[in-house]
């Protein structure tokens, strides 16, 4: 891979911004973002992905592409955290290894906006119906991690904690990211072209203005937590680093087996 082109992914503006909360955090600095401000960036963000993957998806339609790539992409979120749960639970206890394997089965938004800025850089454009894949990963992670929590629960916390379906789904498919982000999805596959014309200012022109505020907050809070690294031990930042490696690789073979283009690959 060309060494220019990973360079000027990291000097990208939104990328520097992270960077830089993270010296000021070093620095002991009073940057700091006022306390409502980070989740309106959060919601803003997942608004302005939704609404753009709805008007594409509009533009392509329901192929059969569209259709095999949504089904993986739900397949993944529920495989993901299954292997990643028995791995974590080599060293860590019931509940963070599902909270972590949840994690690892869904998806960040940052990190699919980072991917895309990426291949955009190469001249790949990815279809905007992987935005649908973005909101139908959310909830089956969610819910397949509060399976595992409380199947593998000790025997006398399950007796005590009341146990409730409803509840597990309403919280998977009703909390507010996943909410907004499937809300949004809909909104701009229903208005199309006439309604991306018209919120074109607010969800394209500032969207990475506001990215670089989230990322600079994101640089901040990071920064602050790296100590407990030190007590998670030496198990966790290594499973952090390749696990995203190895699922990367059964997705491209996945997308391999159902003839998905590269960049959508």
């Amino acid at each position: 891979m060309d060494v220019d082109l990973i360079v000027n992914n990291l000097v990208h503006p939104p990328v520097l911004f992270f960077f830089l909360g993270m010296i000021a955090a070093f620095c002991k600095s009073d940057l700091k973002i006022p306390e409502p401000l980070p989740k309106l960036f959060s919601l803003y963000l997942l608004l302005a992905i939704g609404f753009h993957g709805g008007v594409e998806l509009r533009k392509t339609g329901i192929t059969h592409e569209v259709v095999f790539a949504l089904s993986a992409a739900i397949l993944m979120s529920i495989i993901v955290p299954l292997y990643a749960f028995l791995i974590l639970r080599l060293k860590l206890d019931v509940y963070n290894a599902a909270a972590i394997a949840a994690t690892y089965g869904s998806i960040s938004a940052v990190t699919y906006i980072t991917a895309v800025t990426f291949l955009q850089t190469l001249g790949l454009v990815p279809g905007g119906y992987m935005v649908a894949a973005l909101a139908l990963m959310e909830s089956p992670a969610i819910v397949i991690g509060i399976i595992l929590a409380r199947l593998f629960a000790p025997k006398k916390e399950k007796e005590e904690n009341e146990f409730s379906w409803l509840e597990v789904f309403r919280e998977a498919f009703l909390n507010g990211s996943v909410l907004l982000l499937t809300g949004s999805l809909l909104i701009g596959w229903a208005s199309g072209e006439e309604g991306w014309d018209t919120l074109k200012p607010f969800t394209k022109d500032i969207f990475k203005g506001m990215l670089s505020f989230f990322l600079l907050d994101m640089g901040l809070l990071a920064a602050k937590r790296i100590g407990d690294l030190k007590s998670a031990g030496f198990f966790l930042p290594p499973f952090a680093i390749l696990m995203p490696v190895f699922n990367g690789c059964v997705g491209i073979v996945i997308a391999r087996l159902i003839s998905l283009q590269p960049e959508n690959a």
